[in-house]
């Protein structure tokens, strides 16, 4: 049985959300509780304007992003600047486009795709 566009997006964008939180080490059952809460936000939202699926990974890593703060602070802090810098979050670029990227606005660098936070802190 095949998944319908929408769902299969929003599964797409579930997964490398949580392969950025499992890459932090941050993938504990409440947070995962956020990311739920947030796939579930945005399925109303593409089922409302369904040409914003490409946008579904970025949107995700921003209110899981936003989520974490409020609760936990900043995610994800970013590894591309020196470690004696003040720690600071990454930022999802574009904001409401397609391949989302999480860039560190400091620096002026893309550090990587969404869902792949796994190349650069594993390092």
């Amino acid at each position: 049985m095949e998944l319908n566009p929408l769902e299969q997006a929003l599964h797409t964008a579930r997964a490398l959300v949580m392969a950025d939180l499992v890459a932090a080490d941050v993938a504990e059952a409440d947070i995962v509780s956020l990311v739920e809460d947030a796939v579930t936000h945005r399925r109303w939202w593409v089922e409302q304007w369904p040409q914003g699926t490409e946008f579904l990974a970025g949107l995700i890593a921003q209110d899981v992003q936003d989520a974490l703060l409020e609760r936990y602070g900043r995610w994800p802090l970013c590894p591309a600047c020196p470690a004696e810098d003040e720690p600071h979050a990454l930022d999802v670029e574009p904001e409401l486009g397609p391949d989302p990227h999480w860039v560190c606005t400091k620096a002026a660098v893309a550090v990587a795709p969404v869902g792949a936070l796994s190349e650069v802190l594993r390092r």
